[in-house]
């Protein structure tokens, strides 16, 4: 591995002859050596590589070893470098401290010899290799520990994913057993009063009326539980993908005032009414059967929880889109709980008045997702909520 990493080796000397000479002692394998004439021509050459080691003469003309050095060591990119002086002066303790000062690591005189020369440039060469071979380590090591943090970061948002869908799958069993049974208990009740009758032999509670009566219950507890039913099979369709929409040309108008007749006599069994305002065609693509239940699940929502005021219901062209808007003046829906909605389980409000699983807006607003549109919210608590449900206006 230490072979592998390349070694620059810089030698400055303003003869020829002198940079050919060392060149030849120092090169080898694994290393690439650079050569300067002059101080300004290292620094060039110094600010452009990463060098393992600078053999600096001593005497240059202009700016000689010694401030050459000087310069290196005051620079962050090259205060690290070791420089070795070559001097022709001798071994004087005055001239080599001097070169010490300049930052200087070891010296070489002249007459060179080759021997000392390889011995100490293979030593430096070695040195930077073990250095640099152990700053790679520590950078995969810190790039592992990095690693290995967001993989625990990613294990530690799966676990609590993971914690949500076991809540969300405690909530949907609760709600799912509460919501089933309550359709249920009515028909078991019903059925098993019925028998009683029959063995009792009482044909007077099977007049006309009172079948017409029992059939009518029986309709609205089927009713109900078709509904929970489709719900969750809506929910299961969305997780994998396999939500059907076959979009048709239609007007969003025309099937919102279909969807007010239907609905108008449960508004008026509740003491409420329901207005519709249609400003002119609204052609858009959309499967019927889908945009119904999302104005369907929206008007029924606003009649839970209009508080008995009426709901008024518009639809209108805006541009490249048609909307069509459903707005009660009852509850209202915080700001913060207003996102929360539209999540699987969650009520429109904490009272008395909530019923069912919780899914019908987070069906509704996939289902108009899959539209190409959107559904928007305005609302603030005690004046009470409008739901738009947003799609691409035909041409």
């Amino acid at each position: 591995m230490l072979r592998m990493i390349e070694a620059k080796l810089l030698i400055v000397d303003d003869l020829p002859e002198n940079l050919l000479a060392l060149q030849s002692l120092i090169q080898g394998e694994e290393r690439t050596v650079f050569q300067a004439s002059s101080a300004d021509e290292a620094l060039s050459l110094l600010l452009e590589h990463e060098f393992a080691l600078a053999i600096l003469d001593v005497k240059m003309p202009g700016m000689n070893g010694f401030e050459l050095a000087e310069l290196m060591r005051g620079t962050e990119k090259t205060k690290h470098i070791p420089i070795i002086f070559v001097s022709a002066v001798g071994r004087e303790m005055d001239y080599a401290f001097k070169g010490y000062e300049s930052g200087a690591v070891d010296f070489l005189y002249k007459p060179l010899s080759p021997y000392e020369v390889r011995s100490k440039v293979a030593m430096f060469v070695d040195l930077y290799r073990h250095r640099k071979a152990l700053s790679r380590q520590l950078e995969a090591l810190e790039a592992g520990r990095r690693e290995q943090e967001a993989l625990l970061a990613e294990l530690r948002e799966t676990q609590a994913e993971l914690q949500k869908s076991v809540q969300m799958r405690d909530v949907f069993m609760s709600i799912v057993s509460h919501e089933l049974r309550t359709p249920l208990n009515g028909l078991i009740l019903d059925v098993q009063l019925r028998k009683l009758r029959l063995q009792q032999g009482r044909s007077d509670a099977f007049t006309l009326d009172k079948l017409r009566d029992m059939t009518s219950r029986d309709e609205r507890q089927i009713r109900s539980l078709t509904r929970l039913i489709d719900d969750m099979l809506d929910v299961s369709r969305i997780r994998t993908g396999k939500l059907s929409i076959r979009p048709q040309p239609g007007d969003l108008g025309m099937l919102a005032g279909s969807v007010v007749e239907n609905l108008a006599p449960q508004f008026t069994s509740a003491g409420s009414r329901v207005e519709l305002t249609v400003d002119g065609p609204a052609p858009v693509l959309m499967d019927e059967f889908r945009i119904e239940q999302v104005l369907a699940n929206l008007l029924t929502n606003a009649l839970r929880y209009g508080g008995g005021k009426p709901v008024e219901v518009s639809v209108h062209c805006e541009a490249d889109m048609v909307r069509a808007e459903v707005r009660d003046h009852g509850l209202g829906i915080s700001e913060a709980d207003q996102r929360r909605v539209f999540e699987q389980f969650e009520r429109v409000c904490d009272t008395s008045v909530a019923q069912g699983l919780g899914l019908g807006l987070f069906i509704s607003e996939q289902i108009v997702q899959a539209h190409g549109g959107r559904i928007e919210l305005s609302s603030r608590l005690g004046e009470g909520s409008c739901f738009s449900v947003v799609l691409p206006r035909r041409a």
